[in-house]
């Protein structure tokens, strides 16, 4: 399905058709779940988030500009929404453990019998969200530069400079524990 076709879609609910909606559901559930899932690694949370955002996604639709993609703005929406989840968890976690930090992992959960992929996705986790999105977008969602700023609203050189800060914090992190590439 093309920018076109969705945009088709997006027209065809304005006007009422819910089956229309439905086929946008159908489209981006997926791949939305799979990006909450990737920032925040709870299927839980990511089926949650997934909810929120097409919910707000429908309420908002009038305000959808059809001369962009609808992926760029519903991808947008699901990004905020797991930031704002994270931030959340990340102050409730704070206050049921009575400190101001992020807590550390102990040296039986980091080196315990996890799979290199869940020592990348708890690296990546650590990494300061603006870094943590570019990376996800681009090595988990397979999107181009130029989608990816479109979708944060950033310039692509900005992408770039992300991408490439978070390649680096990354590959500190990893090494730090031991895991070399």
């Amino acid at each position: 399905m093309s920018a076109k076709e969705d945009a088709t879609l997006v027209c065809d609910c304005l006007g009422g058709d819910n089956a229309a909606f439905e086929c946008l559901v159908r489209k981006y559930e997926r791949p939305i779940y799979n990006l909450a899932y990737r920032m925040l690694k709870d299927r839980d949370d990511a089926e949650d988030i997934t909810q929120t955002v097409f919910v707000k996604a429908y309420e908002k639709l009038d305000k959808f500009d059809p001369s962009h993609q609808f992926f760029s703005w519903i991808y947008r929406i699901a990004i905020n929404e797991s930031i704002n989840y994270a931030k959340k968890a990340r102050r409730m976690d704070e206050y049921e453990s009575g400190i101001s930090g992020s807590a550390t992992s102990t040296p039986e959960d980091v080196y315990g019998d996890e799979s290199l992929s869940e020592e990348i996705g708890d690296a990546i986790r650590q990494l300061k969200l603006d870094y943590r999105m570019v990376l996800v977008l681009k090595h988990y969602h397979d999107f181009s530069y130029q989608e990816i700023a479109e979708i944060l609203d950033i310039p692509d050189k900005t992408v770039k400079s992300r991408l490439f800060s978070a390649r680096q914090q990354l590959k500190d992190i990893l090494t730090a524990r031991g895991i070399r590439g």
